[in-house]
């Protein structure tokens, strides 16, 4: 009889008593990990503390390599090896005071068997509260329990209390009393019957959606596979990155210039200078336009809807950021692009929505908003905006939502309201203009399509856009990425807290009404539409949906 000699089996320690464990998720890029590693050991230090005052002792599941010079889990199978050596029955707490890559520790999380907590600071300087709600966006993907937390220092007795409870329950309960399923709509109401009709077309003649390489910064929760989109009438074209780069080349220096001149004659502001490393510039800029041309080519090629540019990973390394490109797409008025032979222009007068950093549930979301402010006669300019931060100002928690990069120039009020900075070298090695400035102020409708308990459900909410004084504009700016456009948002109904404890992902789609009234009609339609797709739809908050 044969026989065969495996490798022994690592098997995980046993877990100390009253002993919590720890990790950090990280960026994969070095750069960034070694940025933001102090304000990581602070946190890490301040959470500590907490525990240490309720009588836990903390074990760091992994070690500072000091070589690298940071703390942080940095690749797959790094997360891999630390869950070899941490307890499976413990409880582990994931420590995020920075943007976070979730397949770095998705591995281990699946299998671990003890309680889990995911905590970040209440701090607009990292991304820790976006990676806090990507990580739980995967999770509730993966259909893994988990408990989320954040304070600025945990030192509050909020912070306290709750640890105290996860430390002695292994679960955390938070009020989520502002969502609620969507009612029976009529089919009387215009807004419902145009939902219904524009989800039966969609269904009926089928929709594209080009990927640019798929599973961007680790972010498992914006891969919604083909058996979730294809019943819902929508397909996705699978692009290489290499590609775009490709047809980049062939865009003549001709053609680039005459997006900048056209922007030029908008009024959008570049802010340049001669520095490669550290300065935007005009070489950096001809090549963000040569991409905005290629993108658009290639869509026409494939007949695309909507296109999403991964961009990091691998684009990073080859050109400049893809961001500028992707606020010019997402816009109405916008440079024209002829096909290769000059003949036709492509999708004249429209936007081609682009859904930022290849999230597939923003694709289906914007691809749903395009079609229905379109038939609405809106401004179907839609973007993504990251959940940044957000504090108290003048009696009203108004939230920083701000996405790493572009928005469409009329969510600025136009181009002249616009300008392009170069993309932070920690983020963006090779620059590239962002298409920043403070969204306006108005009514907008707010949504998030993403998958939980085996199928798609979209929670649907209402927002204001407020302007701030421009000092307290500035400070939230420099309190953050003062390069990236902002919006000052105030939701309908829907506390800080409501809002952290519910929301499944790092993003949110956010589009203009003109006024309060056209807003619930707008979002009565999309509701009507997801619901008619078999989309489970959630009311957050103060939601008129009632005609």
């Amino acid at each position: 009889m044969t026989t065969y000699t495996l490798p022994e089996l690592q098997r995980p320690p046993a877990a100390e008593p009253a002993t919590v464990y720890t990790v950090a998720s990280g960026d994969l890029r070095p750069a960034a990990n070694v940025t933001c590693w102090p304000t990581q050991e602070k946190l890490e230090g301040d959470l500590a503390t907490a525990l240490g005052d309720l009588g836990w002792k903390v074990r760091r599941g992994h070690a500072v390599d000091e070589a690298k010079g940071h703390g942080f889990i940095d690749s797959q199978r790094a997360g891999i090896e630390v869950f070899k050596h941490i307890p499976k029955d413990a409880p582990l707490i994931v420590v995020e005071a920075v943007w976070q890559y979730s397949h770095h520790v998705l591995a281990g999380l699946r299998d671990h068997r003890g309680p889990i907590l995911v905590v970040a600071n209440w701090s607009g300087e990292f991304p820790g509260l976006v990676g806090l709600l990507n990580l739980a966006g995967s999770l509730t993907k993966a259909g893994r329990d988990y408990a989320v937390l954040w304070s600025a220092d945990f030192t509050d007795d909020w912070a306290r209390e709750s640890l105290r409870g996860w430390l002695e329950t292994g679960t955390l309960t938070h009020d989520t009393s502002h969502v609620r399923p969507l009612p029976p709509l009529s089919g009387a109401d215009p807004e419902t019957a145009l939902g219904v009709a524009l989800a039966r077309q969609l269904r009926e003649e089928k929709a594209i959606i080009g990927v640019f390489d798929e599973g961007c910064m680790g972010m498992y929760n914006a891969i919604i596979d083909d058996e979730f989109l294809n019943p819902l009438g929508v397909y996705k074209e699978r692009l290489s990155q290499s590609a775009l780069v490709a047809e980049m080349k062939k865009v003549s220096d001709e053609e680039a210039q005459q997006v900048r001149a056209w922007l030029d004659r908008a009024g959008l502001t570049f802010h340049t200078g001669t520095d490669e490393a550290t300065e935007l510039t005009d070489a950096q800029l001809h090549s963000q336009f040569k991409m905005y041309i290629a993108a658009v080519r290639i869509a026409d090629d494939f007949g695309l809807d909507a296109v999403g540019i991964q961009y990091q990973q691998g684009l990073k390394d080859t050109v400049p950021a893809s961001d500028l490109a992707e606020g010019l797409l997402n816009n109405v008025q916008r440079p024209p692009v002829r096909s290769r032979d000059g003949v036709r222009e492509l999708y004249a007068g429209a936007p081609l929505p682009h859904f930022n950093e290849v999230d597939e549930g923003v694709a289906v979301d914007s691809l749903v908003t395009n079609r229905i402010w379109t038939a609405m006669g809106l401004d179907p300019a839609t973007t993504l905006h990251d959940i940044r931060w957000g504090e108290e100002y003048d009696g009203r928690f108004v939230w920083v939502f701000e996405i790493s990069g572009s928005v469409p120039a009329s969510h600025n009020g136009g181009y002249d309201k616009s300008y392009s900075m170069r993309q932070p070298p920690m983020f963006f090695p090779l620059g590239g203009g962002t298409l920043s400035g403070v969204s306006k102020p108005g009514e907008i409708v707010w949504s998030r399509v993403f998958l939980m308990d085996g199928g798609l459900h979209a929670d649907l909410g209402r927002a204001t856009s407020v302007e701030l004084p421009e000092e307290e504009t500035r400070r939230r700016l420099d309190a953050t990425n003062h390069q990236w456009p902002i919006m000052h948002a105030v939701l309908h109904g829907v506390t800080r807290d409501q809002f952290m404890a519910r929301h499944r992902a790092n993003h949110l789609n956010v589009a203009y009404a003109p006024d309060a009234a056209t807003a619930d009609k707008a979002l009565r339609a999309k509701a009507a539409l997801f619901a008619e797709l078999g989309v489970e739809v959630h009311l957050c908050g103060d939601v008129a949906v009632q005609p």
